[in-house]
């Protein structure tokens, strides 16, 4: 079945950690942005993936450009970026895609 185009924009996030991240302090801080995004307008959806060579993919989901702008300036978030490349990460990549067709399949439905 396909869906039309819409609005809706798809945040690409790959990175890798330091060898010496402090994972007992990442941990919480991630689950915390999760809860702050989760709970803004707009969000859609939020998916983690990892690779065997230690590479991470998070793919985030907002409705539109200013949900996805509500949530870069969000305070907390600011405040997470900064720890982010201060003590975690050794490398990361932003992507922001807007979809040009979306696809969808379900077995049953």
């Amino acid at each position: 079945m396909m869906m039309t185009a819409t609005e809706k924009l798809v945040v690409v996030f790959r990175s890798r950690l330091r060898a010496d991240a402090d994972m007992a302090a990442l941990e919480p801080l991630g689950q915390r942005m999760y809860e702050v995004a989760s709970t803004m307008p707009g969000f859609l959806s939020y998916k983690d993936f990892a690779a065997a060579d230690g590479e991470t993919l998070t793919l985030v989901e907002f409705a539109d450009a200013d949900t996805l702008r509500a949530w870069r300036e969000h305070p907390e978030h600011r405040e997470a970026q900064r720890r982010g490349r201060e003590e975690f990460m050794s490398e990361y990549q932003i992507d922001v895609c807007r979809p040009e067709r979306s696809y969808a399949f379900r077995a049953g439905g």
